[in-house]
């Protein structure tokens, strides 16, 4: 593991990374925080939230539960949708392996947006990788935090109709995907997702209810799929290299 000091060009370079997505978690922050004090949860609220969940995408949706007062479901919704968190930390183990303590927050930390910064591991020349990837990770939930009180904040202050404000998680990953599609030379995985979107929703339309087994699928072929890269994760890792 490198334990060299933390430089300012070490500083500078996460930061620049980090500035697109430290800008739009800052004001998605804020929708998040103002929906929550819509609802009767106030900055504290959204900063504990975001803590320990630190997911845009669970927690807007879980902020309904919460307002109804179904704290397990929320539990629950929480465990499926962040599921495919599990599928990022396992893809970067080999990266992180010699990263000591730091890696705990590295996983803990790693959402989706981090994920697409880092997973290239394409970090400036002359910095120090471990404090690079430390400092963008940092960066992002911080900014994710500091929007999350400010919206508590100007949504206990400012008396406006909220509406529409939990779309712009959708936008966020919209965004994402166009960047990563140019960035990527290999689009296999974005066509098959946006296939699977395009098929499921010819098939079950927007009002239909969607069958008990598709659910079930959903709920079990996430979960055995992450049990099978466990299993076969030296193979992997012998291929990646």
């Amino acid at each position: 593991m490198n334990k060299a000091k933390v430089t300012k060009k070490d500083i500078a370079a996460a930061f620049k990374t980090s500035m697109p997505i430290m800008v739009t978690f800052i004001i998605l922050g804020m929708g998040f925080g103002i929906l929550m004090q819509k609802h009767g949860y106030g900055p504290v609220w959204s900063l504990i939230s975001g803590i320990l969940i630190f997911s845009g995408t669970v927690q807007f949706v879980s902020i309904s539960f919460m307002a109804g007062g179904s704290f397990i479901m929320a539990a629950i919704t929480a465990l499926m949708v962040s599921a495919r968190h599990s599928f990022f930390s396992i893809s970067m183990i080999s990266r992180y392996r010699k990263e000591g303590k730091k890696k705990w927050y590295l996983f803990y930390a790693l959402c989706d947006e981090t994920y697409a910064m880092l997973s290239r591991d394409d970090s400036p020349e002359g910095v120090n990788k471990s404090a690079y990837r430390v400092l963008v990770t940092l960066f992002d939930q911080i900014s994710w935090l500091l929007g999350s009180v400010l919206g508590g904040v100007a949504g206990n202050l400012l008396d406006f109709d909220s509406t529409g404000i939990d779309f712009s998680m959708t936008a966020l990953f919209t965004t994402v995907f166009i960047q990563q599609w140019i960035d990527s030379k290999c689009h296999i995985p974005a066509v098959l997702g946006l296939s699977a979107t395009l098929i499921s929703r010819l098939i079950f339309g927007r009002k239909e209810k969607v069958p008990e087994f598709i659910l079930y699928l959903g709920k079990v072929v996430p979960y055995t799929a992450m049990g099978l890269l466990i299993v076969f994760r030296k193979i992997l890792l012998k291929l990646e290299k």
